[in-house]
């Protein structure tokens, strides 16, 4: 499995977790969107999609099978969050 494109939408809001969202294409055939970039007590983590099946019940659409992938997903992800960030951090001084 090749992870061959990540995009990252950063997102700012007051008193929330969320910090973004991500789209990863895999060996450019297969794209799974909705990936949210959340803060945690220890750091930034993924939540992958979801839908509610019962009050307070989610179940992902889409995930990982092994902590290799989940790696792979985490790793391209953060680090083209960071990228956008710096992006933005840049735009914003000019």
């Amino acid at each position: 499995m090749e992870i061959t494109n990540v995009r990252v939408r950063v997102v700012e809001k007051e008193n929330s977790k969320m910090r973004g969202f991500a789209s990863v294409t895999i060996d450019d055939q297969f794209v799974v969107h909705d990936i949210r970039i959340l803060e945690g007590d220890n750091g930034l983590f993924l939540a992958m999609p979801s839908k509610q099946i019962a009050p307070g019940e989610y179940r992902d659409i889409a995930h990982p099978i092994n902590a290799e992938a989940r790696k792979i997903f985490s790793d391209a992800i953060l680090a083209e969050y960071e990228n956008e960030l710096k992006k933005e951090a840049s735009e914003s001084e000019e």
